[in-house]
């Protein structure tokens, strides 16, 4: 072979090669190349869908893409949680998630939780949770309710949702404190939620400030104490009941919500999701607009959103194991107590 072919095959190889080699550079740095689908557990209205719309934009622009957002409801989370596990584990498909799927095993709901999944950011934690009324309700505090409903057992309407949620969650802990028998109307998520509350179709329901307190400003609800021993923005702390006033032992505690996906991603995807993300959640407006909302801004990923995660779960997996709440013994799992 002259030198002339030789160098013809070589410069042919090196081409090839520097094609190749780009395209796997671009496998790693283009990313992403199209528009991002993320799935929202609950449905429209309610605190995680308020929160996860919020935080978008700010995180299309880092990315430079649309985030399609889709809300999938069902099975306190599962149905969109296992949708997005059976997508593929390339950073197209997120899951735009909240607390209760930490609790999925726990409640025998699924056979995974936040396992299968790489948390990418817990954006916040909503820890001011309030019980609120239909407008017209006749209770005007907690105590004021709690003797209605214990002089009318099952009379009164009380929004819930699936195991693992806010309402289920607080409701527990009122019931392990004191007689609390009240009619149980399942809804999938807030948003509905409020609107049966706004139109006396429910009468109380235990939710989180961001989804309801302009409603409770503006009149359309009553808000009838917080999740507290403090007052919050001039309502009354539920231990002002009496038999409320060991609440403390179980908080702070709230729901919460982040973004995640498979845990499979691949490294530079999450990467490249993880920044975006904390650049979202660093964002003056959107943490101006969660903290308005009494939603505490936390921005954590990795490693430190898994330890948030592991410290709430355990804490609530082992309030509804003391409780009789539990389906599975959080010990069998693996999950620690706090």
């Amino acid at each position: 072979m002259n030198l002339n072919k030789r160098q013809f095959i070589g410069a042919g190889a090196a081409a090839l090669a520097a094609t190749t080699l780009g395209r796997l550079a671009h496998a790693q740095t283009g990313y992403p190349v199209r528009d991002i689908n993320a799935v929202i557990q609950w449905g429209a209205g309610g605190g995680t869908d308020v929160a996860m719309r919020g935080y978008a934009p700010y995180a299309e622009e880092a990315l430079g893409r649309k985030l399609i957002l889709t809300n999938r409801t069902g099975g306190a989370g599962a149905i969109g949680a296992n949708f997005v596990l059976q997508q593929p584990a390339d950073g197209y498909t997120l899951l735009m998630g909240a607390e209760p799927q930490a609790l999925f095993r726990v409640m025998g709901l699924a056979d995974f939780d936040y396992n299968e999944f790489y948390p990418i950011n817990i954006a916040a934690i909503a820890n001011t949770i309030l019980l609120v009324a239909r407008p017209n309700a006749p209770w005007n505090t907690m105590q004021d309710l709690l003797s209605h409903v214990q002089a009318n057992p099952r009379r009164v309407r009380q929004y819930m949702a699936g195991q693992g949620t806010v309402p289920f969650t607080v409701n527990t802990m009122m019931t392990s404190l004191t007689k609390f028998e009240t009619i149980m109307m399942p809804f999938d998520g807030d948003g509905p939620a409020i609107t049966s509350l706004l139109g006396g179709h429910v009468d109380i329901g235990f939710i989180a400030s961001g989804a309801v307190i302009e409603h409770v400003r503006a009149g359309r609800l009553k808000a009838l104490g917080v999740l507290s021993d403090k007052p919050f923005q001039g309502i009354a702390p539920m231990t002002d009941a009496p038999s409320l006033s060991a609440l403390p032992k179980y908080l702070p505690w709230g729901s919460w919500y982040g973004v995640f996906v498979r845990k499979e991603t691949p490294d530079n995807i999450k990467a490249v999701l993880v920044d975006a993300f904390k650049k979202a959640g660093n964002n003056p407006q959107y943490r101006s607009m969660m903290e308005g909302r009494g939603t505490t801004m936390l921005n954590l990923s990795g490693n430190e959103a898994q330890a948030f995660i592991n410290r709430w779960q355990s804490t609530t997996a082992w309030l509804y194991h003391a409780a009789g709440a539990a389906k599975v013994d959080p010990a069998t799992l693996g999950i620690p107590k706090p």
